[in-house]
């Protein structure tokens, strides 16, 4: 009986603990603003978008390399873990660009 009570918490501490792989959450842009209406809203979007697009074909350092090229990009830094790039723009907006496949 305490045998098969253990079995059973073992079992289900096992099946309670869940990957850590966020790429596919956060890379879906499933409910987002579709990214050429994005693009329409402004300057800044619209380089937010370049970079996102940029980052879906490419790696992080690629990504923040041509982030920092941008003419409003401020600062750029890569967070490898969460799979995304702070971007800064010279207004003081900041955002965390996803990758983003069109």
């Amino acid at each position: 009986m305490i045998r098969g009570c253990l079995v059973l918490m073992l079992l289900l501490a096992l099946s309670s603990c869940r990957t850590y792989d966020y790429y596919g959450p956060i890379a879906d842009d499933g409910g987002l603003v579709p990214g050429d209406q994005l693009a329409r809203y402004g300057r800044e979007q619209a380089q937010a978008v370049a970079i996102a697009r940029h980052f879906a074909e490419t790696d992080a350092s690629a990504a923040v390399t041509f982030a920092r090229t941008q003419p409003d990009v401020v600062n750029a830094v890569a967070d490898p873990l969460s799979h995304r790039i702070a971007v800064g723009f010279k207004s003081g907006w900041r955002l965390g660009v996803v990758p983003l496949a069109d």
